[in-house]
C-alpha cells in the first residue's frame, strides 16, 4: 500500500534562515506519526507545507495522493487540521462553532455525536472564552474531525495544558486512531511522542536526525540507564571501580546518579544494591530511570530540550 504522505527533499527558507532543510519521510495509513524537537526545529513549517498553508521552496510533497498547493481545496475536504495558533470568537458557543464549521463541508460527521464523544455536551451552550484550555483543545479536535477525514493534523496540541488535561487529550488522540484515522502530530514534549506515536521523526535545525519507532530509537542509540539514590554522606573511594562495565557516577549534594550503557549482562540495579549492602552504606529513595526519547535527543544533539 502506498504511503498516504510522501515527502522528499522538502526545503523552506525565510531570508537567511533555513527552516526546513532537505526533509524526507513517509506516513503510513492508520499510524500516529510524530515530528518532535525543540521550538524552532522546523516542525510547524513542515506540517504547514503538508497542509497547503505554506509553499515549499523545493522538494516533492504528496498528501493523500495530491499536491497540497495545486489541490488544496480537495485536500481540505479529506483532512482535519488543528493549527498551533487556533482561536474562535469569544462569545461563540460550543454548539454554534460545530454547527458553523459543519456548514463549510458538503458532507460531515454528526457534530452532535462528536460533541458527546469528546466530552463537550455539558459545555454545549458555553462561550468559547469560558472554556478551560483542555476544553478548547477538545473543541478544536472535534472541529478537525468534522469532515470525517482520513488524515488528521495536530500541531503542538497540548502546549500550555496542565498534566491532567494533557493526559485527557492523549486519550482522545488514541481514540482518533481507533476510529481508523491516520494522525500526524508535532510536539516538543518527548514524553508525549513516546506515549502516542507509532513512529517518530526527531528534527533539529530543520533536519531529521533520527526516524524510527520510539522503542527502536531508544534501543538502537545505546542511551544510558540510570540508578538514582540518596546518601547521608559520600560514597567511599573505589566504589566506581567495584562496579562492572563502563560506569559514570554523578553527585548532586546527597543525591547520587549512576550512569551505565544498556546491554549489560548483570542488571545495574542489582549490582548497585548488592554493593551498597555489602559495604554497609546506608541509602534511601533508590529508583531506576529508564532511557527515554529525551535521552535519545540529547545523545543526538548534545543539548537540552527547550520549551
Amino acid at each position: 500500500m502506498d504511503p498516504i504522505v510522501q515527502v522528499e527533499g522538502l526545503r523552506k527558507v525565510y531570508g537567511s534562515t533555513v527552516a526546513v532543510d532537505e526533509v524526507s519521510f513517509e506516513v503510513h495509513d492508520g499510524e500516529i506519526f510524530g515530528m518532535v524537537g525543540p521550538n524552532g526545529a522546523g516542525k510547524t513549517t513542515t506540517i504547514e507545507c503538508l497542509e497547503g498553508l505554506r509553499k515549499p521552496d523545493a522538494g516533492y510533497v504528496r498528501v493523500l495522493g495530491v499536491d497540497p498547493q495545486r489541490d488544496g481545496q480537495i485536500l481540505r475536504l479529506r483532512t482535519g487540521m488543528q493549527l498551533q495558533q487556533s482561536n474562535l470568537q469569544d462569545r461563540m458557543r460550543v454548539w454554534e462553532a460545530l454547527d458553523l464549521y459543519a456548514s463549510f463541508y458538503p458532507k460531515t460527521a454528526d457534530w452532535r455525536e462528536l460533541m458527546a464523544q469528546l466530552g463537550l455536551e455539558e459545555k454545549r451552550d458555553t462561550a468559547f472564552s469560558k472554556l478551560s484550555g483542555g476544553q478548547k483543545q477538545r473543541l478544536f479536535i472535534a472541529l478537525a474531525l468534522l469532515p470525517d477525514p482520513q488524515l488528521v493534523f495536530l500541531d503542538e496540541l497540548t502546549t500550555g495544558l496542565d498534566p491532567q488535561a494533557r493526559h485527557a487529550i492523549w486519550d482522545l488522540v488514541r481514540d482518533v486512531k481507533a476510529r481508523g484515522k491516520t494522525v500526524l502530530l508535532t510536539t516538543h514534549f518527548m514524553e508525549e511522542a513516546e506515549r502516542l506515536c507509532d513512529r517518530v521523526a526527531i528534527l533539529d535545525h530543520g533536519r531529521i536526525v533520527a526516524l524510527d519507532t520510539p522503542e527502536a530509537l531508544i534501543r538502537n542509540l545505546g542511551v544510558e540507564e540510570r540508578i538514582v539514590f540518596n546518601l547521608n554522606g559520600k560514597l567511599p573511594e573505589g566504589f566506581e571501580n567495584a562496579l562492572s562495565g563502563k560506569i559514570r557516577i554523578e553527585t548532586q549534594g546527597d543525591r547520587v546518579i549512576i550512569h551505565a550503557n544498556n546491554g549489560r549482562k548483570v542488571p545495574l540495579v542489582s549490582e548497585v544494591v548488592n554493593l551498597l549492602t555489602r559495604e554497609e552504606i546506608p541509602f534511601r529513595d533508590l529508583r531506576t530511570e529508564q532511557p527515554t526519547l529525551e535521552d535519545v535527543f540529547l545523545s543526538l544533539t548534545g543539548r537540552e530540550m527547550k520549551e
